[in-house]
């Protein structure tokens, strides 16, 4: 049987849901004070079981994206706020190779503003 975690996977249209898959991989094997829970219906990514980030995929345009909790603490020049106060989101062209070195700029910048 599936956990409701796999099943929020599970149940994502191509090409979002491997790419979302690939980005779980990625933000799990990133660092190992990372782990993973289901949190308002998305998967979210804790650092010492404290919201660090999440992945979700935009209504409008059916892009993924990494969401930074904290991310108006980060600068970077690919996170984008639109009208969020706290978050910030980066975007992932499902049909491309995933850019795991600004991934893991972002990750790193993240994880320094968490352990702060």
């Amino acid at each position: 049987m599936l956990k409701a975690l796999d099943l929020y996977y599970e149940k994502q249209e191509e090409p979002a849901k491997v790419c979302l898959l690939a980005l779980r991989h990625c933000i799990l094997h990133f660092d190992t004070s990372l782990t993973e829970a289901l949190k308002y219906g998305m998967p979210f990514f804790l650092c010492h079981g404290k919201m660090f980030c999440y992945l979700w995929t935009d209504k409008k345009t059916k892009q993924p994206y990494i969401g930074i909790v904290d991310g108006n603490k980060i600068e970077h020049p690919l996170l984008v706020q639109d009208k969020r106060e706290r978050m910030k989101v980066f975007y992932i062209d499902p049909s491309k190779d995933l850019p795991i070195k600004t991934i893991h700029q972002i990750l790193k910048l993240a994880l320094k503003v968490r352990k702060i």
